[in-house]
């Protein structure tokens, strides 16, 4: 997933033949040679075309946020990175390893929802309601590549700056199957915008992106909330520019929470890990040399809600260590007019479907 062109080209074959793969897999859904199932109750999923970074969870935690004050609506996720297998409820006690860690997230903020893991989104569903029956809609979560499940409605993400458009397959890029797969989405949503966001970037993206005419797009950027101290969640504390932070993640993509702490906080020294990384001693180790190597006397360790679900399971490392720290939550927030409208789109499918 190198940006370097060069190296990009010479994984070009290795890209083709993992795109032959994945092509001839959805060929065979298209035809039938492969089912996929629909359900009797609507089904929205939300994912996109990259592995990773588009924003998902925070998307997922708008539908929550949104859909609940109106209907009994649940989720349904793979649970990536867990150690557990098959279909499992997701309690507000689990730990990262038997649920995983965006599983538990929305279990963390949405305690009152059913919140599920299982690998098979087709066998998940019927197991979910089953368990569940008053469940009115369910959320798949990163299900744009599970075919076996038809959803109801198809929203697929993609970041302002990384558009699936100027991306290229795995291993040369960052695709998990071809561009043109944007076809199978009823909803697009850039994500991640800027700021100063405006009426011409609008017009450029929607030029580039080429939508369907049955396709609507939409634009969203993240609005960071004040961040809570990991041990003690109930403490809050805003940043400012005589902080210095240390941000641990271990996320697809920092580029977007990088700009907006440059303009937030005094410095930023990062220290990144693969995307789900489960963090050992060694790495807790690491953070610390580089905590105290820093020289300031207002200094912090920040990090993402998702990578909090993981640092928990050294609680101890951080107690006896007086470790500082702290978690930024994040909402997604639509830009201009678009929240209004992708509600009625929600809303549309939910009024218009049937059994």
């Amino acid at each position: 997933m190198s940006d370097d062109i060069f190296i990009r080209i010479l994984l070009l074959p290795l890209a083709l033949l993992y795109g032959l793969g994945v092509g001839l897999r959805n060929l065979l859904y298209r035809i039938g040679l492969l089912r996929s199932v629909r359900f009797n109750l609507p089904v929205i999923s939300v994912g996109n075309l990259s592995v990773g970074g588009a924003g998902k969870s925070p998307h997922i935690e708008y539908l929550l946020r949104w859909l609940d004050q109106h209907i009994q609506v649940a989720v349904l996720s793979r649970g990536y990175g867990r150690k557990t297998e098959g279909y499992r409820p997701v309690s507000v006690i689990d730990t990262v390893e038997q649920a995983g860690d965006e599983p538990l997230q929305f279990k963390r903020k949405f305690p009152d929802i059913a919140i599920s893991v299982s690998e098979s989104r087709a066998l998940g569903v019927p197991e979910l309601v089953k368990r569940n029956p008053e469940t009115q809609c369910v959320l798949l979560d990163d299900a744009f590549q599970h075919l076996a499940v038809t959803p109801g409605l198809n929203i697929l993400l993609t970041e302002f700056n990384r558009p699936f458009t100027r991306d290229w397959l795995l291993p040369a890029g960052r695709l998990r199957e071809g561009r043109f797969e944007y076809r199978r989405a009823d909803v697009i949503i850039v994500t991640k915008c800027p700021p100063d966001f405006g009426a011409r970037q609008r017009v450029d993206m929607l030029r580039e992106i080429d939508p369907y005419p049955r396709q609507k797009v939409f634009f969203s950027r993240y609005r960071y909330g004040l961040p809570y101290d990991l041990l003690r969640p109930d403490v809050r504390r805003p940043l400012d520019l005589q902080t210095d932070v240390l941000l641990v993640s271990a996320i697809a993509n920092t580029e977007y929470l990088l700009q907006y702490l440059s303009g937030t906080v005094h410095s930023v020294q990062a220290l990144e890990y693969s995307d789900h990384h489960y963090f050992d001693e060694a790495d807790l180790n690491t953070v610390l040399r580089r905590l105290d190597a820093m020289p300031s006397q207002r200094k912090i360790i920040l990090t993402t809600e998702k990578d909090a679900t993981r640092l928990e399971l050294h609680q101890g490392f951080l107690w006896k260590n007086e470790l500082p720290v702290w978690v930024l939550p994040v909402e997604v927030e639509f830009c201009d007019n678009d929240e209004p409208e992708f509600q009625a789109e929600v809303k549309r499918f939910m009024l218009d479907f049937k059994v």
